[in-house]
C-alpha cells in the first residue's frame, strides 16, 4: 500500500510525463506534496495557456502532455486550449481539482456536480474516480485513450482529499496503437496509383504527426505526384520547396474542386475531405477525378462526402501502399517560388515572412497564428523539415504564443519563431512571462496591422463596409513584453527587418519584435 500521490507519481514517472503545465489553487495543493526532484512545473499565468503550452509540448515530445488545472472554473479557463487539442489530435492527460469528498454534498466553494461533464465532448474520455483508490487507474486509462489514434485529450477531475488515500501502485503497460489497413483496399489505391496520368497526394497533419514524412517524399518521388496541402493544415507533412510541391488547397468548395481538377487521382494523406472554411458553390470534386483517403480518424473516414476511405495509421499504411507501387516517370505539377517582395513603406507582411525566411537558421521551427498574413507565408516562408510547423487546428486564438514555448521546452536546441498577429497575441500574451522564466529560445514575431484584419477581410467579402470591434489601435507590445521580461524592439521601416532579426536569432533567450505593418485589407481565400 501507498498513498494516491505517490502512486500516481511514480506512474507519471514511467510514462514519460514528469512535466507537468498547470496554474495551481486551493484544490490540487495536494498533488504537489513531495514531489519528486526529476519532476518539472511549468508554471503558466493562465490555464488556457497552460494546455496550450502542454500542447505544442507533446506533439514535440510524441508523448502525452500532463496539466493541471484549478477545478471547474479553470477547466472553464482552458476550454478553448482543450477543443484545439481535440483538433489538432494531441495527446493530453488533463486533470482537475475537486473539492473534498466529505464536502461534496453539500455544495461546498469550488464544488462543481458535472465536473467529469465540463470539458465533454472535446475530450476522449472523462471521469472522476468513484474511490480515490481508483485515482492512479483512472489517470493511465487517461494516458493510453490519449495516446490511441486518433489521438486527442482525456480528463481526471480528483477530489482533493484523494491524494493522501491508500492506493496499490499501478504497472505501466505497454498498448500499441499503430495499424495497417486492410490489404485489399490499399491495393485498390496502388492500383489506381499505377495506372493514373496525373496522380495527387493531399497531405494533413497526421503524415508529420505520425512521423511519415519520409515515406510521403518517397511515395511521390515515386509515381511523380503532385502534392498538395490540405486546406487549413496544423502541421508540415511535405518539404515545401520540393519540385513535386504545388501549394496548398483553398479551404473552399468550388474553387478546392478546381485546384485538384487537373488530377484523376487524388489520395489525401492524414487530412479531411475537406477542411472548409467559407461557404463556395460548386462540386466537392470535378468530374473524371478519383478520391481515396487514408487516415486514422474513424470520425473523417465517415463524413468524407465522396472517395473511398480506408483506416489505417499514416506511418503503416504508407509503408505498405509504398511496396505496391510501381516506379513511373510522370512529371509533377509543382509550382515555381514566387519572387522577393520589394521593400516599402509601410512594410508589408509579404515582405516581412520573406525575410524571416531568408533569415532564420536552417532548423528553426515555425509557429503560426497570423491569419491575415497566412498567404504571404505559404507565398514567401517555405518549410522544409519534419517538425518545422504546427498552428492551431481549430481557428480559435490564443494557441500559438503559449504552444510555441512549450514546443521550445521539448527541443530547446532549436530557435522557434512564433509568428503573430497583435489582434491574437492579446488572447495569450501572459505566456510571456514563461518564456522569460524559462529562457526559451523563441523570437515572437507580431505582425502589427493595429486591428483584427482578417475579420476586416471577411466582411469586405461579405459586403460589409463598416464593422464594430475590429481596430485596435494604441497597444505597445514592446512595452509589454518587456513588462514579462521579454526584451523587445519595434520595428517601423524596411531596412530594420533583416538586422532586427538575425540580431534575435542570436539571443539565447526570448525576444519580441513588434513590426508595423501595411493595414490594407487583402482578400483571404
Amino acid at each position: 500500500m501507498t498513498t494516491v500521490r505517490a502512486a500516481t507519481h511514480s506512474l507519471m514517472r514511467a510514462l514519460g510525463m514528469t512535466t507537468i503545465f498547470g496554474n495551481p489553487g486551493s484544490t490540487e495543493l495536494r498533488f504537489f506534496k513531495d514531489a519528486p526532484a526529476d519532476f518539472d512545473y511549468v508554471l503558466s499565468l493562465q490555464e488556457s495557456s497552460a494546455v496550450a503550452m502542454a500542447d505544442g509540448y507533446a506533439q514535440v515530445a510524441r508523448n502525452a502532455g500532463f496539466v493541471n488545472l484549478h477545478s471547474a472554473v479553470g477547466v472553464g479557463h482552458a476550454l478553448g486550449s482543450i477543443f484545439t487539442a481535440m483538433r489538432n489530435q494531441t495527446p493530453l492527460v488533463i486533470t482537475a481539482g475537486q473539492q473534498s469528498r466529505e464536502l461534496l454534498t453539500g455544495e461546498p466553494f469550488l464544488y462543481s456536480e458535472q465536473a467529469a461533464e465540463l470539458p465533454k465532448p472535446y475530450v476522449k474520455w472523462s471521469v472522476e474516480p468513484a474511490r480515490a483508490a481508483d485515482v492512479p487507474a483512472a489517470i493511465a486509462r487517461a494516458y493510453y485513450t490519449a495516446m490511441t489514434p486518433p489521438m486527442g485529450p482525456a480528463f481526471v477531475s480528483i477530489p482533493e482529499d484523494d491524494w493522501d488515500a491508500p492506493a496499490v501502485e499501478v504497472a505501466p503497460r505497454e498498448v500499441r496503437g499503430q495499424f495497417v489497413g486492410e490489404p485489399e483496399a490499399l491495393g485498390a489505391v496502388a492500383a489506381a496509383l499505377n495506372e493514373s496520368t496525373r496522380p495527387a497526394l493531399v497531405v494533413g497533419a497526421g503524415v508529420d504527426r505520425d512521423g511519415a514524412w519520409d515515406l510521403v517524399v518517397a511515395l511521390a518521388e515515386c509515381i511523380g505526384a503532385t502534392v498538395w496541402v490540405s486546406p487549413l493544415s496544423g502541421r508540415c507533412s511535405f518539404p515545401e520547396d520540393h519540385p513535386a510541391f504545388a501549394g496548398f488547397l483553398t479551404p473552399a468548395r468550388g474553387r478546392l474542386a478546381e485546384q485538384l481538377a487537373p488530377h484523376d487521382v487524388v489520395v489525401v494523406l492524414g487530412a479531411p475531405v475537406f477542411t472548409y472554411h467559407v461557404r463556395s458553390e460548386g462540386e466537392v470534386l470535378a468530374e473524371g477525378t478519383t478520391l481515396f483517403m487514408l487516415t486514422d480518424d474513424p470520425d473523417a473516414a465517415a463524413f468524407a462526402p465522396v472517395g473511398a476511405a480506408m483506416l489505417t495509421t499514416l506511418r503503416r499504411g504508407l509503408a505498405d501502399l509504398l511496396g505496391r507501387v510501381t516506379a513511373a516517370g510522370r512529371t509533377p505539377l509543382g509550382r515555381a517560388r514566387r519572387g522577393a517582395p520589394r521593400a516599402s513603406e509601410p512594410i508589408s507582411g509579404a515582405f516581412v515572412l520573406h525575410t524571416v525566411g531568408e533569415a532564420m537558421p536552417e532548423d528553426a521551427v515555425v509557429v503560426e497564428e497570423a491569419p491575415s498574413h497566412r498567404n504571404a507565408m505559404h507565398d514567401h516562408l517555405p518549410i522544409r523539415h519534419s517538425g518545422g510547423f504546427y498552428c492551431g487546428a481549430s481557428g480559435g486564438l490564443g494557441w500559438a504564443l503559449p504552444a510555441a514555448v512549450g514546443i521550445s521546452l521539448a527541443d530547446p536546441g532549436r530557435r522557434v519563431i512564433c509568428l503573430l498577429g497583435d489582434g491574437s497575441s492579446l488572447y495569450s500574451i501572459q505566456a510571456l512571462w514563461t518564456a522569460a522564466e524559462r529562457r526559451v529560445p523563441i523570437t515572437f514575431v507580431i505582425l502589427n496591422n493595429r486591428g483584427y484584419s482578417a475579420l476586416k477581410a471577411f466582411g469586405l467579402a461579405m459586403g460589409i463596409e463598416t464593422l464594430p470591434g475590429v481596430n485596435l489601435p494604441g497597444i505597445d507590445f514592446v512595452d509589454l513584453a518587456i513588462g514579462f521580461g521579454v526584451s523587445a524592439e519595434r520595428v517601423e521601416r524596411a531596412d530594420r527587418v533583416e538586422p532586427a532579426l538575425r540580431a534575435s536569432f542570436e539571443q539565447p533567450g526570448p525576444t519580441l519584435l513588434d513590426v508595423m505593418v501595411d493595414a490594407t485589407v487583402e482578400r483571404l481565400y
